[in-house]
Order: structure tokens, then C-alpha cells, then sequence
């Protein structure tokens, strides 16, 4: 199971429809106690966190999460606009395994879901 921590409705679909076509089991969490509870009830193979989420909060879930010793060892993956530097950067200091611009983890979508199933 994939938990992706997504509101962006565009996200969400493109995320919805590919992990259907891959047979992937995707689980969306809108707030980071939502995540935080998905996370602790079942242990995801990957949470994908949308970096730019106003609503979420993606760095302060992240940063929690990797405080956890039962959670800090689940793969993270976030996704951002490359021109915000500043929200790279913050990612990296709260812990993501990896960092991609919105543009790549599109085109990488399926290779993502697939090494997950």
C-alpha cells in the first residue's frame, strides 16, 4: 500500500487513475493526522507528499513522521515546483528520501507505482 499525502485534485487523479491501470493499492490522506493515523494503522511501502500543499502541511507531517522510530524507516518521496528552493531545501532538513519537480514525478508516475507493487 501507497499513502499519498495529496490534495491537489489534478494530483490526485493522475495518481488515482495510473495506480488503478498498475492493480497499485493508493490510500490519500488530506491531513497530516489523517496521514500520521494511516501510517500507524498499516505501514505503507512509499507516502508521497505534495510539497506544496497548503492545506496538509507536508513538512510538519514529514518532520513528525521521521521523529517516530516506527514510522522514520518508511521510504518518502515529496514533489514541488523546481523554481521553490527554499521548500527542496526544507524538505531535505525534515527528512524526504527523495525530492522530485512536479513535471518529473508525472513522467515518472508509473516507474514510481510499479516499484511499490
Amino acid at each position: 500500500m501507497i499513502l499519498a499525502v495529496v490534495d491537489d485534485l489534478m494530483f490526485v487523479s493522475k495518481i488515482r487513475t495510473t495506480a488503478l491501470h498498475l492493480g497499485a493499492v493508493v490510500t490519500f490522506a488530506r491531513s497530516s493526522e489523517g496521514a500520521l493515523a494511516e501510517m500507524r494503522k498499516t505501514a505503507p511501502s512509499l507516502v508521497i507528499f505534495d510539497l506544496n500543499s497548503a492545506r496538509v502541511d507536508p513538512l510538519g507531517t514529514l518532520a513528525a513522521m521521521k521523529r517516530d522510530p516506527a514510522l522514520a524507516v518508511i521510504p518518502t518521496l515529496g514533489f514541488v515546483s523546481h523554481v521553490q528552493t527554499d521548500v527542496i531545501n526544507a524538505a531535505r532538513q525534515a527528512g524526504v528520501d527523495e525530492v522530485l519537480a512536479r513535471s518529473a514525478f508525472s513522467e515518472r508516475l508509473t516507474e514510481i507505482l510499479t516499484q511499490q507493487v
